[in-house]
């Protein structure tokens, strides 16, 4: 048998313990999990996660987020719940979030549902959860509404993005502005049959109604539809001044061809998703000079009359080698991380029912305008910067340039007719 070990060298192999742990540093606190379910197969969820990825590599390499004093990083737990893509039911995309949930542990969800009736299905496993979701890409007010109807349930439940009514509003400036201008009055409606489309084209229907406006037809298509050349002609034979579109599918530019390729003497104007970005003139041959096509949120488009925007713009460019091409969803998902890093800094704590309280809180100058909640957990949207966050309406030029033409305070120059539609006169 050994000998035992004596006290001195017992006391001696303490201390090189204790001296050994000091010489390392200190193990890294464990990082804030920022989920993102969405759908990734879509351009809107794609960027949105890459934006989000931009947003957290940023504070990261800043020094992370102080918890309570405690400097944490972040990171990014990504999920395709395909809820955009054709066929796919809602409790599918349902399983998918809280999959994410149970598995990834997230102490916060950023993006989340791109479908309306996804989020709307989702929100009660938020509650049940108490994860906190920051939104940006689906639109319906029904969800501020079921906020408000029960505050305590949902209160984790936010939307960074505009909503379907402040996007109303924007559009209704805009129509305010061509019937000033051009005198119109002849309106045809098409939209994709989704509920934030048929939201929009509803409520702008009504609006034009009631403003004195004819309105020529309404027709509505199904995600995936390829042919609209039947519908513009019954645009064109009843005289329409002005076609409003809604769509988020790829499909949807094979209208703008089709409009440019007839031309329908009518003005083009709401949003088409593949027309968003500054790559859609030559992935469609210049053939969309004219259009009037919509950013949901500032900051999808940079402005030289907003900074922040611009700087998220380049920073995204520079990042991915490529521009931000959708008009929807990547400046709120970006301005979620910062809206949560300062939540967090705020409440000095991760608990749920404390993040949500500084959450709804917020008060900051962001790369959409300024970012404030109502009383629905909705970012609010209006026309200035300087007040509120803020969408914009911006035209194809000729030659391929993008100008903002609406809202004022942005405006860089105003509409201009399409060559065919000034020889048509």
């Amino acid at each position: 048998m050994g000998r035992k070990p004596t006290w001195r060298t017992l006391c001696l192999a303490a201390l090189a313990v204790v001296t050994l742990a000091a010489a390392r540093p200190a193990a890294a606190a464990d990082p804030i999990v920022l989920g993102v379910p969405t759908s990734l197969g879509v351009i809107e969820g794609k960027e949105s996660l890459n934006a989000v990825k931009l947003a957290v590599d940023e504070i990261n390499a800043a020094g992370g987020v102080k918890v309570g004093g405690q400097p944490r990083m972040f990171s990014v737990e990504e999920m395709d719940i395909r809820d955009a893509s054709p066929g796919t039911p809602v409790p599918e995309a349902l399983l998918g979030i809280e999959k994410m949930i149970l598995e990834k542990k997230p102490q916060a969800i950023v993006v989340g549902p791109f479908r309306s009736e996804a989020l709307l299905a989702g929100m009660d496993i938020i509650a049940k959860y108490k994860v906190p979701l920051l939104g940006s890409i689906a639109m319906t007010p029904v969800s501020e509404k079921k906020i408000q109807e029960d505050p305590e349930k949902y209160k984790y439940v936010f939307r960074t993005s505009i909503n379907v009514t402040s996007w109303a509003g924007l559009l209704i400036g805009a129509m305010k502005g061509l019937q000033e201008k051009f005198g119109f009055t002849k309106v045809y409606l098409l939209n994709q049959d989704v509920l934030w489309a048929r939201g929009t084209a509803g409520s702008m229907k009504a609006w034009f109604e009631k403003n004195g406006w004819e309105v020529l037809g309404h027709d509505q298509f199904p995600t995936g539809a390829s042919d609209f050349a039947p519908v513009l002609m019954k645009a064109k034979m009843g005289g329409a001044q002005v076609l409003f579109t809604c769509f988020d599918m790829p499909e949807s530019g094979i209208l703008v061809k089709q409009w440019k390729g007839q031309k329908v003497p009518a003005l083009m104007t709401g949003f088409i998703s593949p027309m968003a970005g500054e790559g859609a003139w030559s992935a469609f041959e210049g053939k969309i000079g004219g259009l009037l096509n919509a950013i949901f949120e500032l900051g999808n488009i940079p402005s030289p009359k907003y900074a922040p925007a611009t700087a998220f713009y380049d920073a995204y460019k520079k990042k991915y080698g490529k521009p931000v091409e959708s008009g929807h969803g990547p400046a709120p998902s970006y301005e979620s991380v910062y809206i949560l890093k300062e939540a967090i800094e705020k409440a000095g704590s991760l608990d749920p029912d404390q993040l949500a309280a500084a959450i709804k809180a917020t008060d900051r100058q962001g790369v959409m305008g300024r970012i404030k909640f109502n009383e629905g957990n909705q970012v609010i949207y209006g026309q200035d910067p300087k007040d509120t966050a803020v969408g914009c309406i911006y035209q194809w030029g000729e030659k391929g340039e993008r100008t903002i033409v609406f809202p004022p305070a942005l405006a860089d120059a105003e509409v201009q007719l399409p060559s065919w539609m000034k020889s048509a006169k």
